[in-house]
């Protein structure tokens, strides 16, 4: 889809072919800013202070399975479609997901969409800092798209449940790619949330989730081929993907579809999940 570079991803669009399809009504573009308490900012108030003209604001917190006690849930297809046809978009759109660092919290959003049946779903390299600061086209003004039908058709398969991770933990059924930071993967940096033990599901490999990218623009396909190698992940076999909630560990998900791995799974209760409960194993240290 970029078209400028066949070693660049093929979900992944740049500045340049976004704003020259600003008035293209079938280009529908979403922010999916989402903030961890550390980094200090606000996503919703960032919306409202300057977004990409036409952007609609989806709401990771929000458009989740609210019954659930883990962060961010992924929402069951009807709440899905209910909710993003209400922001005026269908399942035949080209989608824009953006989020402010770059290539951050966009990528989950991007994987719902496809995992909900949406092929055409790219995410904005460079994010909103980097259109800012090219000097690109921004406003306050709130979209009020048309309602439209998004007629959801859901991959169950995309998604790993607690069950089936358990089963890949125990009996090594696939390679496991965590995308939080090296020093929570080793247990020597304590979980940003309360009540979670510290370290990593036996058998995963570090993979944190900002060595996929440089200044908030996606690395080519040669360097996120080196990026698995180095990290010990085999491109020929099954990856589950995990962070700390879900989130993150789409972009290693990005990653691997951009190199054509199509046997990969999201572990959409992370280590939110895992690293919270008495009964399961948790491994310390770098390997």
């Amino acid at each position: 889809m970029n078209g400028e570079n066949e070693n660049k991803s093929r979900f992944v669009v740049s500045a340049d072919w976004l704003e020259q399809r600003l008035d293209d009504p079938s280009v529908k573009i979403i922010d999916a800013a989402w903030y961890l308490p550390a980094q200090n900012r606000d996503a919703k108030a960032e919306y409202a202070a300057a977004h990409i003209p036409g952007a609609v604001f989806f709401d990771q917190d929000a458009i989740a399975d609210r019954t659930s006690a883990l962060p961010h849930t992924l929402p069951s297809p009807e709440a899905f479609s209910e909710a993003v046809g209400a922001m005026g978009i269908s399942e035949n759109d080209t989608i824009v997901v953006y989020d402010g660092p770059g290539i951050f919290t966009a990528p989950r959003v991007w994987w719902m969409f496809r995992i909900m049946g949406a092929e055409n779903v790219f995410v904005l390299d460079g994010g909103m800092d980097g259109w800012k600061a090219d000097g690109r086209p921004t406003t306050t003004e709130v979209a009020k798209p048309s309602p439209q039908a998004f007629n959801a058709v859901f991959n169950p398969n995309a998604v790993t449940s607690f069950e089936r991770m358990r089963d890949v933990v125990e009996h090594r059924l696939s390679q496991i790619a965590d995308a939080r930071s090296a020093g929570r993967f080793a247990g020597e940096e304590p979980e940003p949330r309360a009540g979670m033990r510290s370290g990593h599901m036996p058998g995963a490999r570090s993979l944190p989730s900002g060595v996929f990218s440089d200044k908030g623009r996606f690395k080519d396909l040669d360097a996120l081929r080196r990026t698995f190698a180095d990290a010990g992940i085999d491109l020929t076999k099954p990856v589950v993907t995990s962070c700390g909630s879900g989130i993150t560990a789409a972009i290693i998900t990005l990653a691997l579809q951009s190199l054509g791995h199509k046997d990969n799974t999201l572990y959409d209760g992370s280590w939110s999940e895992w690293g919270s409960r008495p009964d399961t194993p948790v491994a310390i240290g770098k390997e």
